[in-house]
């Protein structure tokens, strides 16, 4: 079984920075793209930062220059920093892991469970 656990959420001020992680464990054999989404109150979910087969990233137009997609692979852990927060940042935070394991070979798209950004004005 495998479990992606979001922390790093909260309430910040316009201009303030939070860091998030997502740190993946359980029965892992492999990770691929690990990626950030997020989903604000009456909004579909859309993509925030995601890394390309080239090696570079995708950011969301609305967060370029702002949020820092980074991972630490020893630790099976994706952060995103985010710098200059908004109003309009405000969402609920998903990562999103390409997972392989010893009982399913190949990968399968696994989610966290969420974390709340709330940025005040």
């Amino acid at each position: 079984q495998v479990q992606l656990v979001e922390s790093g959420g909260g309430l910040v001020q316009s201009g303030g920075s939070l860091k998030l992680s997502c740190a993946a464990s359980g029965d892992i054999l492999s990770i691929g793209a690990m990626k950030w989404y997020r989903q604000a109150p009456g909004k579909q979910r859309e993509l925030v930062a995601a890394p390309t087969r080239g090696g570079t990233t995708n950011y969301a137009d609305s967060v370029k220059g702002r949020f820092t997609i980074s991972r630490d692979n020893a630790k099976n852990t994706v952060y995103l920093q985010m710098n200059s927060l908004k109003p309009e940042d405000t969402a609920v935070y998903y990562c999103n892991a390409d997972i392989m394991t010893r009982n399913n070979i190949g990968f399968a798209a696994y989610w966290g469970q969420g974390t709340q950004v709330t940025v005040s004005s």
